[in-house]
């Protein structure tokens, strides 16, 4: 484990943000990625429990602690959790030690009083609207939502789709290999990075989801279930991270959607849907609406409020690529679809702000790496104003928002992932970053080692006709 500073009075977001400052990125022209494959046997037991005191992401290397990164997730979401953060820095000293019998006992504690971790009465996380657990609810509050179809959106739809799957993969790929770092760290190992830092590799953990929700939309078409969704992930995906993870525990226990997402998970309002609801667009080329709802049922399986939010933000933003051409007014449109009185809405509408105000790129990115420095590098806010920025500044051009998301780090392959989608939709994916993937999709997933991108995206194109 990367030497952190710490001490009982800090709190969890400083002992994480410390982490994230001072980790030196694995440099991956040298070093191998070491992602899953579909005979990895992943851990369980006291296994578990070390990798949750001592992880790396398997794409770049950079090391997290989940258990930290939970309390830290629950106090952004208004509670008060300085109980469990007294007991982080004995819990860290107890990992690195290897000290397993005081490590188990202490992880058990830490996670009961994360659990009865009162809610702050004025924190400002209660100030805001969050509709739900139906989808019918979430509905009625979206009174500017326009709920008609572009059918315009179905031309050169097959065209279009692989441009978004190709932009997608060209993203995750690029993305992967320096997640988890932070703006200057990265700098200082890469420098600017505008194009593969290594040979690409499609392999990760995002596109997984995806290619379920495929599956069950293929099986069910627009009448799929959350609860079908959720058994599917269970008889297909053997292990998940942040709030995937848990959700997966939750299912396997016989708790179903939306239980499944909200039920003792605070990584709820993660990026987990935000990285995967491009899909939900693909399958409603120019019908924003039916993205939307599409990405809240998905979400409830895994989130709960503003992670699922986030997902029909991805959505509709992707949906909407099919028929729009200016990326700027893409974003402002796209929120239309979401709850008008969430915090998620309103984080964005502040990130839009400072983008208007501030021209300069870097410049924006200071002002928001600052603003979002409480949350995790996985959370969905900081993750969104990245995405943001991206798309803010591209104009048209995938390598220009490419090179911001590298420079901001964080989430990188997810907010590459969601804006290579977007940007390759509407304007094509450019052969530089094309090509090198050489039409081949690799997953971890038994029966899904190896996928062509040409006929994912034609077999995408196909349901989104249904």
């Amino acid at each position: 484990m990367q030497a952190v500073e710490t001490d009982g009075a800090r709190r969890a977001w400083q002992i994480d943000r410390a982490l994230r400052l001072q980790a030196v990125p694995r440099d991956r022209r040298i070093h191998a990625s070491d992602w899953y494959t579909s005979e990895t046997v992943f851990p369980t037991g006291d296994e578990l429990i070390k990798l949750f005191w001592n992880a790396t992401v398997p794409g770049s290397g950079a090391p997290e602690i989940p258990y930290v990164e939970m309390v830290q997730a629950l106090h952004n979401q208004g509670y008060d959790v300085t109980q469990a953060e007294a007991l982080l820095p004995e819990g860290m000293r107890l990992a690195g030690a290897q000290q397993m019998d005081d490590l188990r006992s202490l992880t058990a504690e830490l996670l009961a009083r994360l659990h009865s971790a009162p809610r702050i009465p004025d924190h400002p996380y209660w100030r805001y609207d969050y509709p739900g657990p139906t989808w019918r609810a979430v509905r009625e509050s979206l009174r500017d939502a326009d709920p008609a179809q572009d059918r315009g959106s179905l031309e050169n739809l097959e065209a279009k789709t692989l441009a978004g799957w190709l932009g997608q993969l060209a993203g995750g790929a690029f993305g992967t290999a320096i997640e988890g770092y932070h703006t200057d760290r990265i700098a200082e190992v890469y420098g600017v990075i505008d194009r593969y830092i290594t040979t690409p590799e499609t392999m990760n953990d995002d596109v997984v989801y995806e290619l379920v929700f495929l599956d069950v939309f293929e099986q069910h078409g627009r009448r799929l279930t959350a609860r079908q969704l959720g058994l599917e992930w269970v008889r297909q995906i053997p292990f998940g991270w942040s709030a995937e993870w848990i959700a997966l525990r939750n299912l396997g226990m016989g708790l179903m959607p939306p239980g499944s997402g909200s039920f003792r998970n605070p990584y709820s309002d993660w990026i987990g849907v935000q990285m995967r609801g491009m899909v939900c667009g693909m399958l409603a080329p120019g019908w924003p609406l039916e993205a939307a709802r599409l990405a809240y049922v998905d979400g409830t399986v895994s989130h709960a409020r503003n992670g699922i939010y986030g997902g029909m933000y991805a959505a509709v933003l992707t949906a909407l690529a099919y028929v729009r051409h200016d990326e700027r007014a893409l974003l402002e449109e796209a929120l239309n679809y979401l709850p008008p009185g969430s915090e998620y809405v309103a984080v964005a509408r502040g990130i839009l702000d400072v983008l208007r105000a501030e021209p300069n790129p870097a410049a924006a990115w200071r002002i928001l790496d600052a603003r979002f420095e409480e949350y995790n590098w996985i959370h969905a806010y900081p993750n969104l104003a990245a995405d943001m920025l991206a798309l803010w500044h591209a104009r048209g051009d995938l390598t220009t928002a490419f090179r911001w998301l590298a420079h901001a780090g964080l989430d990188v392959d997810c907010n590459a992932g969601l804006v290579g989608t977007v940007l390759g939709i509407m304007h094509g994916a450019p052969a530089p970053w094309a090509a090198p993937l050489s039409d081949l999709l690799e997953t971890y997933l038994p029966g899904k080692e190896r996928l062509s991108i040409r006929e994912l995206a034609a077999r995408t194109a196909r349901l989104a006709q249904r």
